[in-house]
C-alpha cells in the first residue's frame, strides 16, 4: 500500500513540470498522511486544460452514508480498481494525477518496521494515477475525496514491501486524464514503475508520526 508520501517541490516548479496555468499555493510537504488535503491534477473534459485542485486523502463514494469509508479506501489495488464498487465509477469518469516526488514504505524487520523512502532517479516530481470523487454529508456539505492506485512492486521496491503507488510516466498523463477514454483503455497503464528509474534509502522512524512533517522526516540513516 501507499500510506505516506512527500511533495517537498517548489509551487513553480510544480506549475511548470505539470504546465498549469497558475502557480498554486503550496509548501512543501514531507509526511503527507491520509486524511490530509493533497494536490492533484484533473482536466477539464471540453479543453482538457490541467486544473490543480486539493483534495482529501480517502475516497468518499458517492453512495456513503459516512465519510468514515475514507480511511479505508486511500489505495486501490489496480487489479480489482474496476470492479470495486468504491473504485468503478471514479476509473471510468473521475481520474486525477495525484502529485508527489517521493513516498514511503516499510520494512518488516522482526517486531519492527523500517521505513524507506523512494524516489525516481532524478529527484523530480512525478505523478501517482489517482481517482477522485464528490460526496456530499447530511448537512449539504461538500467533499472531494481521493485514492492513489497500486500495483505490485518493482525490483528496487520489492526487498522492503510487495505494493508500490502507480507512477504514471509523463507520455500517459493525457490519457489517463481524459474522461473518454475508457476504464479497459487505461487499465494497461497501471504497472510498476521502472525500476532502473528508481531509488530508495532507509530514513528515521520519526515519519512514524503523522504530527511530524520536517527534512527530517527524509534524511537517510546507515
Amino acid at each position: 500500500m501507499c500510506g505516506r508520501y512527500t511533495l517537498t517541490a517548489s509551487a513553480q516548479i510544480i506549475a511548470e513540470f505539470f504546465k498549469l496555468s497558475e502557480v498554486p499555493e503550496i509548501k512543501p510537504r514531507y509526511n503527507i498522511a491520509p486524511t490530509q488535503p493533497v494536490a492533484t491534477v484533473t482536466a477539464s473534459p471540453q479543453q482538457m486544460q490541467r486544473q490543480f485542485q486539493f483534495m482529501r486523502w480517502g475516497l468518499i463514494p458517492s453512495w456513503a452514508k459516512d465519510m468514515k469509508i475514507g480511511s479505508k479506501t486511500i489505495n486501490a489495488r489496480s487489479e480489482t480498481v474496476a470492479e470495486k464498487p468504491a473504485f468503478r465509477s471514479a476509473i471510468k469518469h473521475r481520474r486525477c494525477l495525484i502529485v508527489a516526488d517521493g513516498f514511503y514504505e516499510w520494512q518488516a524487520q522482526g517486531k519492527k518496521k523500517q521505513p524507506y523512502y523512494f524516489q525516481t532517479a532524478d529527484g523530480e516530481p512525478f505523478a501517482f494515477a489517482g481517482l477522485w470523487e464528490n460526496w456530499e454529508s447530511t448537512e449539504a456539505e461538500n467533499i472531494v475525496s481521493c485514492s492513489i492506485i497500486t500495483t505490485a512492486a518493482n525490483e528496487t521496491v520489492e526487498p522492503v514491501h510487495d505494493r508500490m503507488p502507480v507512477i504514471l510516466p509523463e507520455e500517459a498523463w493525457e490519457e489517463w486524464l481524459d474522461p473518454a477514454v475508457s476504464a479497459q483503455q487505461v487499465l494497461p497503464l497501471l504497472k510498476p514503475y521502472t525500476a532502473a528509474a528508481m531509488k530508495g534509502n532507509a530514513v528515521s522512524a520519526i515519519v512514524n508520526s503523522p504530527s511530524k512533517d520536517s527534512p527530517e522526516c527524509i534524511q537517510g540513516i546507515e
